[in-house]
């Protein structure tokens, strides 16, 4: 089965619309505290770890769509590079 790409815009929806659902976690973890229930806060925790996994596949195809079109980039990388102030005219 093959997964149909996302638009540029629609990643960016989709990266948006998981944020938002962050400040239902957050009141969620809130309430649980409050409440001092384990039950409620591992399902609070477990729900912020899917938000997490989300952002990062969402970034993941967000940076893909960036390689796919413009060639001319380089390819990320998890390593730290020197910075190197432009060449100034």
């Amino acid at each position: 089965m093959t997964k149909k790409p996302k638009s540029k815009a629609g990643t960016y929806l989709s990266i948006g619309a998981t944020l938002f659902g962050a400040f239902g976690v957050v009141k969620q973890l809130r309430t649980a505290r409050a409440e001092r229930d384990p039950l409620e806060m591992a399902d609070a925790i477990i729900s912020a770890a899917g938000l997490v996994t989300g952002i990062a596949l969402l970034s993941r195809e967000l940076r893909r769509i960036n390689r796919e079109g413009d060639p001319g980039l380089p390819e990320l990388t998890d390593s730290v590079r020197e910075v190197r102030p432009r060449d100034r005219d």
